[in-house]
């Protein structure tokens, strides 16, 4: 735990408590001296009770998964040729048919051993081949790879010295599913969000460049998805402009949403126009021809990229130019290169040692195509290419299933909830900033296609998109990861708050998230969203209280709103009733067209301190950690058994506008009041001692 803030009138003492992910400490700006909770669930800790906790301490949970009957262990495959490479520099003298060897076993390796600790797994399976190729031909760490978004790196980290360390793959002190510059010289950017690697990329030909470093070869692997947002094309604007010698490499899988294919407004197809004209272009007979195409343009280029273009000739690849596809990376200032199929180290070695030994200063846009999951048939077989996966067969591709089912997430419970606002109100859209999966715009898109939006991984065309929605009395909701809004906080500002907008902002995965690490963790939201004005902010403790909010921010029509609520599931009617005292006379959780909405700025008391007790204590818990308060409460109590501490608990439920009735009631009756809520400091605990 952290102490946010004290400040004491009278005899009241009013302490913020907050939860910190100790990884991620020096990142977040958390002292990493204290402890703090490990969770990767509401669930999780729910199931673990209070048997981790003694008195006055924090404990860390870990959760332990035992090997069922049915169950096998893994036999791995073989491996010669990857069991001896350590580092990038034993793969320098294979040829090519040890590197195809090479690649396949690394591939099995990264399937069996993403099948014991879940992860990303299609993405890194087809991008084997063009890993093996680059760290074969670049002299990394000197040269710079630069992964977007960095979860496809899984054989990247393989190849440099952490092939050992991937049983503690996303876990507490184990390996980040993403690139971080702390955990390998080789990892030269940190990633996890999107449509970074090309503007880090450039900064960094820049100071080779300016610092008279004799090599200067930086790469940029970014994807169709990640090309989709904003920051990738102003990057590209910025090299083509300064001339500056470097390459992009554009890895075209076809999957820029998660999961491709949900219904919108403009059907199934994937976001972004270059997808579907690289397609159009790949079916084309202008591409078929292509060769032809290379003859004639490589004529226009220098020497050393007219090698390249033959090279492309020679392997019976393209290089387009002119209308095709390649018109708008050569209109800022790129040499474009292919398409090309990433899984032929025939084709992409040479290529690649041409590209690395040119002189020419201009930057180079390389296209190639893989497959997603390439390899792995259970992989090419799922709807979702196995993006994210929990622990799987290898055989059967099956992921471990729990034993029983459980509630619904929070996630389900806003996509259902909006499906019953929308059938009552023609008004009501939905937005995704390309991960309609995972914010669960896919199945409100089911219901209703020509509602649903998903822009692309682009948070900041997403709240304009509906501020703009908003001004033709639509009432947009945009459902984002709270991470990721960060990357829109300037349109949150200027083109909703400042405006009175009422957009509707749902911030999905708010607080700790689990194993994506500190990338992903919710942790600013309250803070970063809690310093504007005109806004209500809200942040539901279970599901029913996350559907009636839904019904307060549907009903908000003169700012903009905000529900945030954790990654997990809720707690089904049997835990409302036991852990939070609802009565629910049929025996199950209402529906989202049965609960009513909260009055704006309203809290609740749940528990009331023994009145007897000698000294009391008011916990004034937000959002996903009122059970956590109850059973602190209850403890405590417990624990003291003499009378000698009463602990009331309270749920503001709103930190904007904050229930200041509520706080002034439990100042006036109780000696301290401690604050609980998952997020940095500057959230409700900030709000109360202002």
């Amino acid at each position: 735990m952290f102490v946010t803030g004290h400040a004491s009138a009278g005899k009241v003492a009013l302490v913020a408590v907050g939860l910190a992910c100790l990884p991620a400490a020096d990142s977040f700006g958390f002292s990493p001296s204290v402890g703090g909770f490990s969770r990767t669930s509401h669930a999780s800790l729910r199931s673990l009770g209070t048997s981790g906790l003694s008195r006055g301490r924090v404990g860390v949970l870990v959760g332990v998964r035992m090997m069922s009957e049915e169950e096998e262990p893994l036999v791995k495959k073989p491996k010669p040729t990857l069991d001896k490479v350590n580092f990038p520099a034993d793969i320098k003298g294979m040829s090519i048919e040890q590197l195809k060897k090479l690649s396949d076993e690394l591939r099995w390796e990264v399937i069996e051993a993403v099948s014991q600790t879940g992860g990303h797994l299609s993405s890194s399976l087809g991008v084997v081949e063009l890993t093996v190729a680059l760290h074969h031909v670049f002299d990394t760490p000197t040269d710079k790879l630069v992964w977007d978004v960095a979860h496809q790196a899984y054989p990247h980290k393989m190849l440099t010295g952490r092939r050992d360390r991937f049983p503690s793959l996303r876990q507490w002190g184990g390996l980040s599913g993403f690139t971080k510059r702390k955990e390998s010289e080789y990892d030269c950017f940190g990633a996890g969000h999107s449509s970074t690697s090309i503007s880090a990329a450039l900064g960094m030909s820049v100071g080779k460049e300016l610092t008279d470093q004799p090599v200067n070869n930086c790469i940029a692997i970014i994807g169709d998805g990640a090309i989709t947002g904003g920051m990738a094309y102003e990057a590209i604007n910025h090299a083509g402009y300064l001339h500056q010698r470097m390459i992009v490499i554009l890895n075209e899988n076809g999957q820029v949403s998660l999961p491709t294919g949900t219904p919108t407004a403009a059907g199934v197809q994937p976001v972004g126009a270059l997808s579907g004209t690289t397609s159009r272009m790949l079916a084309s007979r202008q591409f078929q021809d292509a060769r032809e195409v290379a003859k004639r343009v490589s004529k226009l280029l220098p020497s050393d990229l007219q090698r390249i273009a033959r090279k492309v000739d020679e392997f019976g690849r393209g290089f387009v130019s002119g209308e095709e596809g390649a018109v708008l990376f050569e209109e800022l200032g790129f040499y474009y290169l292919g398409p090309i199929d990433g899984h032929d180290l025939d084709n992409l070695i040479p290529i690649l040692e041409e590209l690395r030994d040119s002189k020419s200063t201009k930057p180079v846009l390389l296209h190639v195509k893989t497959e997603k999951g390439y390899g792995y048939t259970p992989a090419l077989k799922a709807s979702d290419r196995m993006h994210g996966v929990g622990k799987f067969n290898v055989a059967t591709g099956k992921q471990a299933a729990p034993a029983k089912p459980g509630p619904d997430t929070y996630t389900k419970t806003f996509a259902n909830t909006l499906c019953e606002l929308a059938r009552v109100d023609p008004t009501v859209c939905g937005i995704t900033a390309a991960m309609p999966g995972g914010t669960g715009m896919d199945h409100f898109g089911k219901f209703f296609p020509k509602r649903t939006f998903d822009v692309g991984i682009a948070e900041q065309h997403a709240v304009t998109f509906a501020a703009g929605m908003a001004v033709e009395g639509l009432k947009p909701f945009c459902a984002i990861y709270s991470t990721f809004l960060q990357r829109g906080y300037d349109q949150v500002v200027h083109d909703a708050v400042l405006q009175k907008l009422p957009v509707r902002f749902i911030l999905d995965r708010a607080g700790l998230v689990g194993n994506d690490g500190p990338t992903h963790h919710g942790c600013f939201d309250l803070a970063y969203m809690g310093c504007l004005p005109g806004i209500v902010i809200m942040a539901p403790s279970d599901e029913i209280e996350l559907m009636r909010m839904l019904r307060t921010a549907h009903e908000i029509d003169d700012m903009p709103s905000v529900v945030r609520y954790p990654r997990g599931s809720g707690y089904g009617a049997e835990g409302l009733q036991k852990v939070f005292g609802y009565d629910l006379p049929e025996g199950r959780v209402p529906t989202p067209a049965e609960v009513s909405s909260v009055p704006i700025g309203q809290g609740r008391i749940m528990r009331n301190a023994d009145p007897s007790a000698k000294k009391k204590v008011a916990i004034l818990s937000i959002g996903g950690r009122l059970v956590e308060s109850l059973r602190a409460a209850k403890l405590i109590e417990g624990e003291d058994g003499l009378g000698e501490i009463g602990v009331t608990v309270a749920d503001a439920r709103f930190m904007k506008p904050l229930d200041t009735d509520l706080i002034s009631d439990l100042a006036s009756d109780h000696d301290a009041i401690i604050t609980v809520e998952e997020g940095s400091i500057g959230g409700v605990g900030g709000q109360g001692l202002h």
